[in-house]
């Protein structure tokens, strides 16, 4: 909500106290709305004036341009934002530098109540970046305009200052969404010193283009310390987009809020397929960004992403049952069902699920093709134990040759530390893990 409109609650209180006294500045009916420097698409129809994302840049340079000029040449200041979309961050920073500032260092501090409702489902920022600005002035205290950055000494100094800023946030235990916008300051001291960057043919490197880099750079750096040093590239762009999905989600290295739990299975979630199936969700914004970092695009896994307006969700390894695994039996239940005039079967008869490691030795209902993906072999694995499927699983690691990838363990390793500590899969993942050792994998 927008400071002046939460504001009203405090002012027409004062006003019934203070209005005889100070007649001058409780004489509007209502707050001042149309100099706040927000985003709002409703303003115009509210009367308030342009408010629309150019003119917030517009007032937002303003605004810091005054600051620097009050500001001495030595001094600092100080910027403060809890907010992960990367639009709002393009446009606040865009201002910020083309005020006259140097980004010089930024840090992630705890701000943000994490049970509260904003953080529910979401990758909401558990953390207010603080960011530390610097005038970039002439000795007459004019702004700088004719320092020109090499895109290439940019672009070869960037990775190293992101590795060395994600290994302090990670033994300082900051990670996800927090750990990729605190890695913005590092990343624009680098940028920012410059009045301009260019590309070799002359172009201007524009903010948006660069962020594009951060993003891929921290997404390689993130996927580095999460497999431990493999050649990341020797996994598929789904087990690589998952990795990094988790990641950001995670608000702490090893869990995450129990908010993020796969619902559980029931009868009336079978009378609607339509509702959400637990899953991991981020705002589409965010997970286009993960995507393209790691040089994939999100229509394109379909498989393990579901697309919808401003949300796209991971789906949960339950929801994917019904692809990786096949039961022979499955269209004569469907059909003797119909012929009930029931409802139809969801992706687990009740016996399937019920319990975690339920033993069964019934295989013969069951079937599968290996995976294409390690992630998709995971996935199978993890299912089989969830069904009670010793034996099938034990062939499908040993003989099938799922569990002779090396791959296969370490994704297994790198996302039973991601998952949340109650979330169903990783205790599915911990029990395909107990089978690496007693099968001399």
């Amino acid at each position: 909500m927008p400071y002046a409109d939460l504001s009203d609650l405090c002012f027409i209180w004062l006003k019934r106290f203070l209005k005889h006294d100070f007649h001058e500045l409780f004489s509007d009916f209502l707050t001042p709305k149309e100099e706040q420097i927000v985003v709002n698409p409703y303003a115009v129809a509210d009367g308030r004036g342009d408010q629309s994302p150019v003119k917030y840049r517009e007032r937002m340079t303003m605004a810091f341009a005054e600051s620097r000029r009050a500001l001495k040449p030595d001094g600092i200041a100080c910027v403060v934002l809890a907010h992960k979309g990367t639009d709002a961050w393009e446009s606040l920073l865009a201002s910020i530098i083309d005020a006259g500032f140097v980004v010089t260092a930024s840090w992630p501090i705890d701000t943000e109540k994490q049970g509260r409702e904003r953080a529910h489902d979401s990758a909401a920022l558990q953390t207010s970046v603080h960011l530390v600005v610097r005038p970039r002035e002439n000795l007459d205290c004019s702004v700088r305009t004719d320092d020109i950055g090499d895109w290439r000494d940019v672009l070869r100094d960037l990775p190293p200052r992101i590795k060395t800023y994600m290994k302090r946030m990670a033994s300082e235990g900051v990670s996800g969404a927090d750990a990729i916008f605190a890695c913005l300051g590092p990343a624009l001291e680098i940028f920012s010193r410059y009045s301009r960057v260019e590309k070799p043919n002359g172009d201007v490197v524009t903010l948006r283009e660069y962020m594009e880099k951060i993003w891929e750079t921290v997404s390689r750096e993130a996927l580095s310390m999460l497999f431990e040093d493999a050649e990341t590239q020797g996994f598929e762009e789904d087990a690589r987009v998952t990795a990094i999905w988790l990641w950001t989600l995670a608000s702490e290295p090893v869990s995450a809020s129990s908010t993020y739990e796969a619902e559980e299975l029931d009868d009336e979630e079978e009378k609607k397929p339509s509702k959400p199936k637990g899953g991991f969700t981020l705002d589409s914004d965010t997970a286009n960004r993960i995507a393209q970092s790691l040089g994939a695009n999100i229509r394109d896994l379909s498989d393990i992403i579901e697309v919808k307006g401003d949300k796209s969700r991971l789906k949960s390894v339950r929801e994917r049952a019904e692809k990786l695994l096949k039961k022979h039996d499955q269209a004569e239940k469907r059909a003797s069902r119909k012929k009930k005039g029931t409802d139809q079967p969801g992706l687990f008869d009740e016996w399937e699920l019920q319990k975690i490691e339920k033993p069964t030795q019934d295989d013969t209902h069951i079937e599968y093709v290996s995976g294409k993906s390690v992630l998709d072999r995971l996935h199978q694995a993890m299912l089989l134990f969830a069904m009670g499927r010793t034996a099938m699983l034990r062939k499908f690691l040993a003989e099938d040759g799922a569990g002779n990838d090396d791959r296969f363990w370490k994704l297994a390793q790198a996302l039973n530390a991601l998952y949340p500590q109650n979330a169903e899969e990783r205790r599915w993942l911990e029990g395909v893990q107990a089978y690496k050792k007693s099968l001399g994998l």
